[in-house]
């Protein structure tokens, strides 16, 4: 029997990215409205609402008490308090602290709010990570200090990366790879710690500097979960990528979920010892003697979630089930296989050396696409038309 979408709380999702979190949501049958940024063709779909436009890559202050306001007063006018979803840092960090006034509004699941500030910003992290001893790669805070000379790294050990506390428009515009943007600048030797550190410091913010873990982005490996009111794990699995864009250092472009122990098994040790609450998802990189090494935790949903439900566990349908007091959805102990892809994979799947036959060979195995449903093509149309009219196929 069909759900009846008009008797049910909506669904809001805010940031960039969210129409991965629309389609897990879309699975379960829920109503859905979306804040997202201009240039996100979640717009397109025939099935969600948009709320209005946000630009969520503006720098933190601009995401205000008046942004707040905006939100709560839309919240007001449903029938029933709506369920919040954050699909970004600057999302995540503008709920948390604004929580006491949206929630005059909305129904949300968010950790907290110190635990919040340090999972997103990188120097925090780093701090929280030495109080916990969590298993995280040598890692030196760079203070913000424009003129300086290069810092001594050869501590940490060359090769290195170089990323700030948070990444925004200043940060994109440095980490360019040929017009490419990447998550952190991969630092070779100090001949080329030099030349990229007049760029870097003038930039007055404080940057993080961390021992390399040699190995390719698919040996990056996450856990995803979702823990209830009481600390319980609800939800969880795990997850590895397959490829990024660019291949070192770059944004996922496809990606399998999994089933891996010894990563199930880090990932509850640090919920518990965290005493997490709400979604977040634990990147670790797999060592060559095969060691987890934490990168980054991120306290909100994300791409994955697409593929997740894909498999049997979807994370915002719990989420939204508990926040609403209605039955959980069924979630799957085993998750099954699940392959998903991005459009731009086909640039990843090229730079790695895998021809057009074999990546299409794949693309069309994959259960999960990114922006495309046969139900609701217009995202991803939307978002193919975005690109021949900027001429950004990168």
């Amino acid at each position: 029997m069909a759900l009846d979408r008009t008797a049910l709380p909506i669904a809001l999702v805010i940031g960039g990215g969210a129409i991965e979190v629309v389609r897990s949501l879309q699975m379960a049958g829920l109503p859905c409205s979306v804040v997202s940024t201009p240039s996100d063709s979640t717009k397109y779909s025939s099935k969600v609402n948009s709320v209005f436009h946000w630009d969520w890559t503006q720098p933190l202050e601009a995401h205000d008490e008046a942004l707040a306001d905006r939100l709560v007063a839309w919240a007001r006018a449903q029938a029933e308090p709506p369920v919040l979803f954050y699909s970004s840092d600057q999302a995540l960090l503008f709920t948390s602290r604004h929580r006491d006034r949206l929630g005059r509004g909305f129904r949300f699941a968010i950790p907290d709010a110190e635990l919040v500030e340090a999972m997103a910003d990188k120097a925090l992290f780093s701090t929280l990570a030495e109080r916990l001893s969590l298993p995280v790669p040598a890692t030196t805070i760079l203070p913000p200090d424009p003129g300086a000379e290069p810092p001594d790294l050869s501590e940490l050990g060359y090769p290195l990366i170089i990323k700030p506390e948070r990444r925004d428009r200043g940060w994109r515009h440095i980490a360019d790879a040929g017009g490419v943007k990447v998550k952190a600048l991969v630092v070779d030797d100090e001949a080329r710690l030099r030349a990229v550190w007049p760029e870097l410091a003038a930039m007055g913010r404080t940057l993080v500097a961390q021992q390399y873990v040699d190995g390719p982005e698919s040996a990056i490996e996450s856990y995803h979960v979702y823990a209830d009111a009481t600390g319980e794990v609800v939800a969880e699995f795990t997850g590895k990528k397959i490829r990024t864009y660019p291949v070192e250092c770059g944004f996922t472009t496809s990606l399998s979920i999994t089933e891996e122990p010894d990563v199930l098994h880090a990932g509850r040790k640090l919920v518990e010892l965290l005493d997490l609450r709400g979604v977040a998802k634990f990147d670790f990189k797999r060592a060559p003697d095969g060691r987890l090494l934490l990168f980054e935790i991120n306290a909100r949903t994300s791409l994955w979630m697409h593929p997740g439900a894909r498999a049997g566990v979807n994370i915002p349908a719990a989420v939204y089930a508990d926040l609403t007091g209605r039955p959980r959805p069924a979630l799957a102990v085993h998750p099954r296989p699940v392959t998903w892809v991005h459009p731009k994979d086909l640039l990843a799947a090229r730079d790695s050396g895998v021809s057009y036959p074999r990546w299409a060979a794949f693309a069309a195995r994959c259960q999960a696409t990114a922006f495309w449903s046969w139900r609701d093509p217009m995202p991803f149309i939307g978002m193919a038309m975005a690109r021949v009219r900027t001429g950004d196929f990168s």
